[in-house]
């Protein structure tokens, strides 16, 4: 079931504003904490589309490490954003399961980036992930996102095990907190910008 208010065309783009409108994803693997994320950063109310999970698919979901998770996106997030007078982000978080991935391919369509959450402790998770963000040509970020009484991870040492290119930013944040989570999409607003120059 679909959440949140009726929106018509004012509540997207700030009144007077000559605004750019920025395609962005927010992706990663199965309770990577992304509906939380776009809740923490949405300056509109997000849509989200959160479902209880039952007991079928319990048996097709790891839940290991994920102790208490209780739904899950079957369809979609979205967010807003407006960074400054001219640009605003629209933030589409996708669904984390390997059997939702047939709706990445729209998602990614008209996309400029991705920001890829990663659960330090799941890493290996991740790759399928970054695979897919990359068959798509998005340029990305990664965002670790650190959960309560995880060690920090090395900076270093996350970009071996992840395969990254030396360009790709990495940033911690915690999805719940808004200004974390602002820096991250930031980081990855800036790595476009050098992309596209």
């Amino acid at each position: 079931m679909v959440s949140g208010p009726s929106l018509d065309e004012h509540d997207y783009v700030r009144e007077g504003a000559t605004q750019t409108a920025v395609k962005i994803l927010v992706v990663g693997h199965f309770a990577v904490g992304k509906t939380t994320f776009i809740g923490a950063i949405s300056e509109i109310q997000p849509l989200t589309t959160e479902e209880t999970m039952t007991r079928a698919a319990e048996s097709v979901d790891d839940l290991k490490g994920v102790q208490g998770k209780t739904t899950t996106t079957v369809a979609m997030d979205f967010g807003r954003l407006t960074i400054s007078d001219r640009v605003v982000l629209y933030l589409f978080g996708t669904p984390g399961q390997q059997r939702f991935v047939q709706m990445w391919e729209d998602m990614a369509r008209g996309a400029l980036g991705a920001l890829v959450l990663v659960d330090p402790e799941r890493l290996a998770d991740s790759f399928a992930v970054i695979d897919l963000i990359e068959q798509y040509g998005l340029d990305y970020a990664i965002a670790v996102n650190h959960f309560d009484g995880s060690p920090l991870r090395d900076e270093m040492a996350l970009r071996e095990a992840l395969d990254l290119l030396d360009d790709t930013p990495v940033v911690t944040c915690d999805a719940r907190d808004e200004r974390s989570s602002a820096e991250a999409l930031i980081t990855l607003v800036r790595h476009l910008q050098d992309r596209a120059h």
